[in-house]
């Protein structure tokens, strides 16, 4: 159940779905710290539909990017950010990519570009899902009357059983190739 270039990479991309807030970046917080603290190297993708700036105006780099560099990169001895301009959307092969050294890339927001899909759906937010049943690898919720099948369901604070299915489903030999 993974995209034909994560087969090609080898690297799954699991993506976490559903309507605004309904609490996917907390079970992306939980489940990236869930699958670090088990030894993973895990990359993400935040999806965004509407431009974004993570950097700051006024400082060196955005000074740079808005002179007209295509690619700026900011370098410190523990962390690399890079902001390029872009003519179109990556895919998620561009993102593999770039991501190559982890053995698993979790996403938020991309509802139809990955094959497999995690949806969080709180019932105060709605009691409808963005996804069909046969779409689904997992479901996150408190609403026990959704109806997805043979689907496996987690509660809304159940990180690690998710991180167990990840991890029996995607990661198995993750572990076994490195040193």
């Amino acid at each position: 159940m993974l995209l034909s270039v994560a087969e090609e990479a080898r690297i799954p991309v699991v993506s976490v779905v559903g309507k605004s807030d309904s609490g996917k970046t907390t079970l992306m917080e939980r489940l990236i710290r869930t699958l670090t603290e088990r030894g993973y190297r895990v990359g993400s993708v935040k999806h965004h539909v509407h431009d974004f700036d993570i950097d700051v105006p006024g400082k060196d780099s955005w000074r740079h990017a808005k002179a007209g560099a295509a690619v700026t990169l900011v370098s410190s001895p523990s962390k690399l950010g890079m902001v390029r301009r872009m003519d179109h959307e990556a895919s998620l092969s561009e993102l593999l990519e770039l991501a190559r050294d982890v053995d698993i890339l979790l996403t938020e927001g991309y509802r139809r570009a990955g094959d497999v899909r995690i949806e969080v759906s709180r019932s105060a937010r709605s009691t409808e899902l963005v996804c069909e049943a046969a779409e689904l690898f997992a479901l996150v919720t408190d609403n026990g009357d959704l109806d997805v099948g043979g689907v496996p369901v987690f509660g809304l604070d159940d990180a690690e059983g998710l991180a167990d299915l990840v991890e029996h489903t995607f990661l198995a030999d993750a572990m076994g190739g490195r040193p």
